[in-house]
């Protein structure tokens, strides 16, 4: 097998390239291992007990409540059996944000942001869920916000 780096300022995000002749066991398990290194799906419970594969991009939120964090999408929420801190550092990346100490969402599933209360805000996604930021998250929020969700 042979292995080649090419750092070049064309590339603007990361490629990988498996390259051979023919589809064999060899090609099928790299490209198996890179899928389980980089897929960012989450595993879950539902609420009818199926276990589940999530999509981060498919998550409004990211909430714990009763010493255990769930996740919602716009059908269901979910059971995860990780940390919000956890998740917090994993998903940065994938555009969600801490917005107070039991509740991380996703900046692309926000719709509107409701500033008239005094100190904090109320965050209103999508789907029409609302929540708000603690006065801690405000300013990190709105940065996020500015920048267009980017963390730097």
């Amino acid at each position: 097998m042979l292995i080649k780096t090419n750092i070049n300022e064309r590339y603007t995000e990361t490629e990988l390239h498996v390259c051979k002749d023919t589809l064999d066991d060899e090609v099928r398990r790299i490209v198996g291992e890179l899928h389980a290194m980089y897929d960012p799906s989450l595993a879950g419970t539902d609420d009818l007990g199926n276990h589940c594969m999530i999509q981060p991009a498919d998550i409004i939120t990211f909430y714990a409540e009763n010493q255990k964090v769930f996740a919602r999408d716009t059908a269901k929420t979910y059971t995860i059996p990780r940390t919000l801190s956890d998740l917090e550092k994993d998903l940065e990346t994938y555009g969600f944000v801490r917005i107070s100490k039991s509740e991380i969402v996703n900046l692309r599933k926000i719709k509107s942001l409701d500033m008239s209360f005094t100190g904090t805000i109320r965050v209103i996604m999508k789907n029409g869920y609302e929540t708000y930021t603690s006065r801690r998250n405000v300013a990190k929020l709105k940065e996020l916000l500015r920048k267009g969700g980017e963390k730097k």
